[in-house]
């Protein structure tokens, strides 16, 4: 059998193809539907240090080639997540990167914290991202300032392999993964959702509640893989390529231009 595996610092995941944050829940709600670890690694949903409710419905809209999200990063917050998911996880033989979220640098280290001390934990991937909440998260991802002083704040807090989750909604992406890599990352993931909005023509309002969402689907993978090839010119970090990959050949698309896994 070929060797398919690659490394993220000091993680070695078995092949380079990982199920999103996000799209995967926490990872256990899929075990019965196929065995996990023939992934290369579960990226779980993203976890604050308390439990977050998320917007109200509607949430999920259909676009031509896509789908619009307003989920507001509903979860049950990260010990409820040590304490429910991950002894799961583990039985299942899962290698679990772990979403984090915050609404301030310090909630990034506490959260940080106390996945580095849970067994079973193999990695962090830092959302600054997330297009539609309004506090966090996306306030760091587009500031280059913010990006930095996230990474290294973290870096400083455990010994795990940290992954920023870099946002396409900049001019000019690189420049981001340059900061993410001058903090401590030991890896960058990229693309997260595209700003984005519908209208129902029928009440002229938004379709979601939230009245912005973020877009994904087909219709972006030609951006997400413009913007991998540029991080790729940009910096010597692994790249996680993510964004419209739908079919088994899409992840070539990405790692041709400079992705190493792809979600």
């Amino acid at each position: 059998m070929a060797d398919l595996s690659v490394r993220i610092g000091s993680l070695e995941l078995r092949n380079p193809f990982l199920a999103a944050s996000g799209c995967f829940g926490y990872g256990v709600e899929y075990a019965r539907a196929f065995d996990l670890t023939t992934l290369g690694a579960v990226v779980t949903k993203g976890l604050f240090l308390n439990e977050r409710e998320g917007h109200p419905p509607p949430r999920i809209v259909e676009t031509p080639a896509g789908m619009l999200n307003a989920i507001g990063l509903q979860g049950i917050g990260v010990h409820r997540f040590v304490a429910e998911k991950m002894p799961e996880l583990r039985r299942l033989g899962a290698t679990v990167i772990v979403n984090v979220c915050g609404t301030t640098i310090e909630e990034y280290c506490e959260v940080s914290r106390i996945l580095s001390d849970t067994e079973g934990v193999a990695a962090l991937e830092l959302n600054i991202s997330c297009p539609n909440i309004k506090e966090g998260g996306i306030q760091f991802g587009c500031s280059l300032t913010g990006t930095y002083d996230v990474v290294s704040a973290v870096r400083r807090v455990t010994p795990l392999p940290i992954i920023p989750k870099l946002t396409p909604n900049v001019t000019d992406v690189a420049s981001f993964a340059r900061a993410a890599e001058e903090g401590g990352a030991d890896a960058v993931s990229l693309v997260n959702t595209f700003l984005a909005m519908a209208i129902d023509v029928e009440t002229r309002r938004p379709k979601l509640s939230n009245v912005l969402g973020g877009l994904s689907g087909p219709a972006i993978r030609p951006i997400a893989v413009r913007m991998v090839w540029e991080c790729h010119q940009a910096v010597k970090l692994p790249i996680i390529g993510m964004g419209g990959i739908t079919t088994a050949r899409n992840p070539l698309g990405s790692s041709i231009p400079g992705a190493t896994p792809s979600k």
